[in-house]
């Protein structure tokens, strides 16, 4: 996944999976630098923010904070509703976006995701009910650079949730606990529900299911994958690899910013948004099929 002597830019979020993967590239000796992404999630937004910068300050390690709405005038929720998205599908593909570009502008030839075994099974079985192949074909916990993309990898594959949190418990790791309050009702806390359920009367299920995916099935899925990555063409907006002639990103970003009942609040989260534990991931990966 990394060589030493790989510069690596670690997604932190705030909570336990990215704070621990940070500290745990830190421990093992690797040039690990963060970057933070400020969805505009209300107070939300601002706690996560604030227990990123606290460990990065304990640790001395560099982190760089990215704040969505200053930089490009929208914060997602009210982008997502622009652009008629749900708001997890926003996040995830901002995010994926924005963390490749730093990468490359940053010269890291790594970008380290909190991923864990609980998001890869969830995300696992969410593409297999649809049998979204191109999706399967992706779903790899290292994805070689390629042209436009740097390298990303999972390091946290074989573990889970609970471990996770333990191991932050253990090093002293203060983290956000709370859950994003935009991922009520997402499906993949079902998906997640749903194998945890199968987890209590069989042990082990999820590693099963997805380890068992990557050794036996996830390679008569590539040809899918690798024919999607034979139509990318750049961006005429940003120059980041896209199957259309406009990426994702920018569109989102056009439309958010162009939307005419667009209030100054847009990117606010209503005080009503209840807010729930686990850890939802978008389930799909879609801007330039990484």
């Amino acid at each position: 996944m990394i060589d030493r002597g790989d510069k690596v830019l670690v997604a932190v979020s705030g909570g336990k999976d990215s704070l621990g993967l940070w500290d745990l590239l830190l421990e093992l000796g690797y040039e690990a630098h963060g970057l933070y992404l400020g969805l505009g999630i209300g107070d939300y937004s601002d706690q996560s923010r604030e227990h990123a910068s606290a460990y990065a300050s304990r640790r001395g390690a560099p982190l760089r904070v990215l704040d969505i709405p200053g930089e490009y005038g929208f914060g997602i929720p009210g982008g997502a509703a622009a652009a008629r998205r749900v708001p997890c599908s926003a996040c995830g593909l901002s995010k994926r976006h924005l963390f490749n570009r730093a990468a490359l502008e940053g010269g890291y030839t790594v970008v380290a995701t909190g991923h864990n075994l609980d998001d890869e099974a969830a995300v696992l079985l969410g593409n297999v009910l649809r049998w979204s192949t191109e999706y399967l074909g992706r779903q790899l916990p290292v994805l070689p650079a390629a042209s436009g993309f740097v390298r990303k990898v999972k390091p946290l594959i074989r573990l889970g949730e609970r471990e996770m949190a333990a191991y932050c418990v253990l090093r002293g790791i203060d983290y956000i606990v709370e859950e994003c309050p935009m991922a009520a009702g997402n499906r993949h806390l079902g998906y997640k529900e749903a194998l945890n359920a199968v987890e209590e009367r069989s042990p082990g299920s999820k590693a099963a299911f997805y380890l068992g995916f990557l050794e036996r099935a996830a390679h008569r899925f590539s040809p899918d994958a690798t024919a999607e990555q034979e139509r990318l063409s750049p961006c005429t907006s940003c120059g980041a690899p896209t199957t259309g002639r406009v990426c994702a990103f920018c569109r989102l970003v056009e439309r958010a910013t162009a939307a005419p009942a667009r209030r100054p609040d847009a990117g606010a989260v209503p005080v009503s948004a209840p807010r729930v534990r686990g850890e939802p991931r978008p389930q799909r990966q879609r801007e330039g099929g990484r």
